[in-house]
């Protein structure tokens, strides 16, 4: 089967809520990302129980109609933060806080939330077999999915763009295959 993990567009900050909605320009990506994905056969429809995820599922799933169905094991490691500042703006305005976001990599906590990422796309996969199902998600989950399927150990090793597309084949035998990451062909032009 092949999973499609799509990241969220871009959510507004805040400084009160973990799961703010998408900016204009996320609902933008969100429009862009359901136009590129509508050239595809998908048999499914998933999205973390976010705000952010589910506002981005909404046009791909609205033109194509299929149901959103939610899963909470693809949420995001830091939703119960409080607040919500894109990585990419913690890079730019702390340097140092992101660094030191990125280093924490290693510790127990993201190998927790690993083990429950791999399940919650295991039980898709396993569900869907012969299929093709997109999720939308976080780039925390991609982050983890990926080195799993790469055999790497957990870590946040690459800054999945807002809706880049990440393909997977997945074979009912558990053989895993990467066939592309962070596509972001349709935000262009």
């Amino acid at each position: 089967m092949e999973l499609i993990l799509v990241r969220h567009g871009l959510p507004e900050r805040s400084a009160e809520s973990s799961d703010p909605p998408l900016s204009a320009e996320g609902h933008d990506q969100a429009r862009r990302v359901a136009a590129a994905l509508g050239r595809d056969r998908i048999d499914a429809v998933f999205a973390s129980t976010m705000r952010r995820a589910i506002q981005t599922a909404q046009p791909y799933a609205g033109e194509a109609g299929h149901a959103v169905e939610t899963h909470d094991g693809i949420c995001e490691f830091d939703r119960h933060s409080g607040s919500y500042v894109p990585l990419e703006v913690l890079k730019r305005e702390d340097y140092a806080a992101w660094k030191a976001f990125v280093a924490r990599g290693a510790d127990p906590d993201i190998v927790s939330f690993q083990t429950t990422v791999v399940a919650a796309l295991e039980d898709i996969v396993a569900r869907h077999g012969g299929r093709r199902v997109v999720v939308f998600c976080h780039g925390g989950v991609i982050n983890v999915w990926t080195a799993h399927v790469l055999g790497m150990a957990p870590r946040l090793f690459f800054e999945p763009a807002y809706t880049s597309i990440h393909r997977f084949l997945c074979a009912r035998s558990g053989e895993k295959n990467l066939v592309s990451l962070n596509d972001t062909a349709h935000l262009r032009g």
